[in-house]
């Protein structure tokens, strides 16, 4: 069997430069690799209603919006599946009976799972299928017999406690399952893409993303806006690139031929970097080329997605295909799993022929 990926989002609002750096953009370069036998990108509706069950329209509207960010980064629907969640009722059947596999008391101690809670605040009253939420997660995985699934680090407990499942089910069972691999992003700087203002994660609720989707004024206000370092008052004085969000995201965007185009004065970052930490370089010049940068990079994505948003129906069957493929595939390991499971009443000729022997014979 081939290397399969399966990677995805939750459809709570449009995908920004964090999304980016810290996958898009690697996913596109995955697809393109010749690597892997299949790649499936979904758009996780089901589990963004786990905490959005009372605002259905949210996840409903921003399915197009997710689906247009893919296909604007270059995500190409000949290369990749593109599918929705709750378009494949296969992966609900697989998450009941991986219920029977894990223990509350594991759910409670997923770090993953416990910070989210936190965050949502849920203490007091946690909605079982946010709870859940893993183990939904695992027959996303699963399904679909991935080998590689690209995550940040923040994921790394959701993907343990899946190869959990997946062992917990092939011992009890028999192999059937396939145990994923992780992927996490090869530029430490694309791990956790600070917001403009500094915080620990871009936010919607917070303002503080640049989207893929921004034209180039909102995007060049945004960065000239973007916390730097609060010592460095003057010109002249030393400045500090450790929490600096300005090198952060030059960390994460900046090319070596950049400079060659936009600011020829420096060689390399490096270079750049050593200049502002001793002093005589200020704040907005730095901005000013972070804003060529990432406009040069945002560019062509802005260009794809007016073509697409040119005809939303053709999205939408994009989306229609690729959910019908990847139903296909969710159908065939559900097959096996419930022949594994000894649950496959109907298909299972040998059972009826010696049940009926059975009684027969009384």
């Amino acid at each position: 069997m081939g290397k399969i990926i399966l990677t995805g989002d939750r459809p709570t609002g449009r995908l920004h430069v964090g999304h980016y750096v810290g996958s898009l953009k690697r996913r596109v370069e995955l697809q393109n690799s010749g690597e892997y036998e299949k790649v499936l990108i979904m758009i996780a509706d089901a589990q963004a209603l786990t905490d959005n069950f009372e605002n259905p329209e949210k996840v409903r509207q921003n399915i197009i919006e997710v689906a247009l960010d893919y296909l604007s980064v270059g995500l190409d629907p000949t290369k990749s599946t593109l599918f929705i969640q709750s378009m494949v009722p296969e992966l609900t059947e697989m998450t009941f009976y991986y219920m029977n596999l894990v223990t509350v008391s594991r759910l409670q101690r997923n770090p993953t799972v416990k910070s989210e809670i936190q965050m949502r605040n849920f203490e007091a009253s946690i909605p079982v299928g946010f709870f859940c939420y893993p183990i939904s997660q695992a027959a996303d995985i699963t399904a679909f017999k991935a080998t590689t699934v690209p995550v940040g680090e923040d994921q790394l407990p959701m993907i343990e406690q899946t190869r959990e499942i997946v062992r917990k089910f092939n011992s009890v069972y028999g192999e059937t399952l396939v145990e994923p691999d992780v992927l996490l992003p090869d530029n430490k700087a694309c791990l956790r893409l600070p917001g403009i203002d500094g915080m620990a994660k871009m936010s919607k609720s917070l303002g503080n993303c640049i989207y893929l989707a921004d034209d180039p004024e909102d995007v060049r206000k945004k960065i000239m806006s973007m916390y730097t370092d609060p010592l460095h008052i003057q010109v002249s004085d030393p400045g500090h690139i450790e929490g600096n969000t300005v090198f952060t995201y030059l960390d994460a965007f900046c090319k070596p031929e950049d400079f060659a185009e936009f600011w020829p004065e420096y060689a390399s970052l490096d270079e750049l970097k050593e200049h502002y930490q001793r002093g005589g370089l200020g704040d907005v010049k730095v901005k000013k080329f972070l804003n060529k940068v990432i406009q040069a990079e945002l560019e062509p994505i802005r260009a794809r997605r007016k073509e697409y948003e040119k005809d939303i129906p053709a999205v939408y069957e994009i989306l229609k295909a690729g959910s019908e493929r990847a139903r296909e595939l969710a159908a065939q390991t559900l097959d096996e799993m419930k022949k594994a499971m000894k649950i496959n009443y109907f298909d299972d000729l040998d059972l009826i022929k010696a049940q009926a022997q059975k009684y027969q014979g009384e």
